[in-house]
């Protein structure tokens, strides 16, 4: 969408900067594709070889460059410069071929880039605001480029994918995510705006490198990091008062808290928590589906009881709720597994966002236990028979063969999500899971795989992944000026997802869309979660049929402007 002041009359870019300068422009710069005139006109002569192209050849002559490229972190390097260098062509490039580069600007190499962030650290790109700066923090916001933002994605960096605390090195997450938001959901990049919080880091390793870019020392806590925290959120809402605001893997003491706080403050919502869980949710009716169960009537076991499990299980109790459960009926069906097994009552350490789920002795008082480690997740799997197996640990490996094919005892189908970033984190490998269920079981992962091939059958893995949900989530919410973003958006976001793929019946087929198709979802989605928005009163927006032209008018196409 085209923002006043950003064109003059007729569609022109107004005041340009001359010659060189022009060409650091990233979302000016048009490289090669330069007409003659406009070469003439802002001092580019010789500047750029002579030959005049069109965005169709550079995306061609930018796609072979990639190609050559022969690891995957190379890839990431040369995208982020071009990002960098020509913007209108980094975004036309990642849309025409988002199965090969959404991988790559996302998990699971942005995992690797953000380890080795300040090793290929190059040009700088959204804001770092760091703990010693923060009576600064106005006067950082006043630097963003761009100066209107109505998107933002922030962390800090305490836990990065499945790869932990990564300090300022996490700024490949923001940077990542808000492409996505451009890519699939068609959101102007100029009014995006990555943040990281430095506020140090625990990584020793981190610490001890003299390469390293961020803060220099240990994270700091308790009141001196909330009231950090909570001077940026209120730098936000003065600076950017209409934003939406996104948080990023923040540590799980803080993730949950944070959006509490939040809120109903302002439009903001977590993407660990709220999107994984409508994704996942999304995905599991997928697999009700194509497994001719009942979504009310479904057990779920889920791996890991942090931020984003939890997340999970709080957004597939609404979901049973809305099929007529009570709240205590719905939270009765979740087991949840941590680093000290079930959680119970028993135990010393359960968070706030745990509590709803802890189970009581008369709950597993006739289980069959094992000597060696009683309420570990086979031991779950066993006395519970759930239909649907959810990890989000972070332990590779953690769904083994035992596990698997206790699911395999109880259904005919069984649900089997692997859901940990990045792929190295993953719980099981496809492969494994179809072998060890002799292909029964139905599948998708956080990280992409490729399809597996088994007794001369292709079976495509999903990809469950939040690429799916926050794009369009973000079109719906800014293209009818939404104030809050509410539970029940993200239950139409799931409903969406579900819906998606009405062949997932068929054995081999995927759960969800390909890649390819998730601008389109995302439209789908918008739209939807407008709707929402309109039907809770949280827009000046009042017909629900102003929604869709609303959804189209705001999407940005990668096209050279005219200068």
């Amino acid at each position: 969408m085209t923002k006043e002041g950003d064109m003059a009359d007729g569609g022109f870019a107004s005041v340009l900067p001359h010659g060189q300068q022009l060409l650091e422009l990233p979302q000016f710069n048009k490289g090669t594709a330069f007409t003659r005139e406009e070469r003439m006109r802002h001092g580019l002569l010789g500047l750029l070889p002579p030959h005049e192209e069109t965005l169709d050849q550079q995306v061609s002559r930018a796609y072979s460059a990639f190609s050559a490229k022969h690891t995957d972190l190379e890839k990431h390097i040369y995208l982020r410069q071009l990002q960098d260098f020509n913007e209108t062509l980094f975004y036309r490039l990642i849309m025409d071929f988002p199965a090969e580069m959404t991988p790559i600007i996302y998990t699971p190499t942005v995992g690797e880039a953000c380890e080795k962030f300040s090793e290929i650290y190059r040009k700088p790109r959204g804001l770092f605001i760091a703990y010693p700066e923060r009576d600064y923090i106005d006067d950082i916001l006043d630097h963003a480029i761009p100066n209107e933002v109505e998107v933002i994605v922030i962390t800090d960096s305490e836990a990065i994918l499945g790869l932990g605390d990564l300090g300022a090195g996490g700024m490949a997450i923001p940077i990542g995510k808000l492409a996505l938001y451009t890519a699939n959901g068609g959101i102007d990049p100029n009014l995006c705006l990555p943040i990281v919080l430095d506020v140090g880091t625990n990584n020793q390793s981190l610490l001890e490198d003299p390469l390293y870019v961020g803060w220099t020392h240990e994270r700091i806590t308790g009141p001196d990091y909330d009231g950090f925290v909570d001077d940026v959120m209120q730098a936000i809402k003065r600076k950017f008062p209409k934003a939406l605001v996104q948080f990023e893997d923040f540590g799980r003491d803080h993730a949950g808290p944070l959006l509490d706080r939040y809120r109903d403050q302002m439009c903001c919502f977590n993407d660990d928590i709220q999107g994984t869980a409508a994704v996942a949710m999304g995905t599991v009716m997928a697999g009700a589906r194509a497994a001719g169960i009942d979504f009310a009537d479904i057990r779920f076991v889920i791996a890991g009881a942090g931020s984003a499990g939890c997340g999970i299980a709080g957004q597939l109790v609404l979901g049973l709720k809305a099929f007529g459960l009570s709240d205590a009926e719905a939270q009765a069906r979740f087991y949840m597994v941590d680093k000290d097994g079930l959680i119970r009552e028993d135990l010393d350490d359960v968070t706030d966002a745990q509590a709803a789920f802890v189970k009581s002795p008369n709950q597993y008082a006739n289980w069959t236990l094992s000597d060696e480690a009683p309420f570990q997740l086979l031991d779950v799997v066993k006395n519970v028979k759930p239909q649907v197996l959810l990890g989000v640990s972070g332990q590779t490996g953690l769904f083994s063969e035992a596990i698997v094919r206790e699911m395999t005892i109880n259904n005919a189908r069984p649900i089997i999500f692997p859901l940990s970033n990045p792929t190295a984190r993953a719980e099981a490998r496809p492969e494994d899971i179809l072998n060890w269920s002799d292909g029964k079981a139905l599948i998708a992962t956080g990280s992409p795989f490729d399809p597996v091939y088994r007794d001369g059958m292709s079976y495509i893995i999903s990809q469950c992944n939040n690429a799916f949900a926050f794009p369009g989530l973000g079109l719906g919410i800014l293209a009818v000026g939404a104030k809050r973003v509410s539970d029940e958006m993200f239950m139409a976001v799931a409903q969406v997802i579900g819906q998606s793929v009405p062949e997932a019946q068929a054995k081999g087929a995927p759960l969800l869309p390909p890649l390819s198709a998730i601008r389109a979802l995302s439209r789908q989605i918008a739209i939807a979660v407008g709707r929402c928005a309109v039907e809770q009163g949280l827009c000046d927006i009042t017909s629900q049929s102003d929604v869709a032209p609303l959804v189209e008018k705001y999407i940005w196409q990668p096209e050279y402007r005219k200068l």
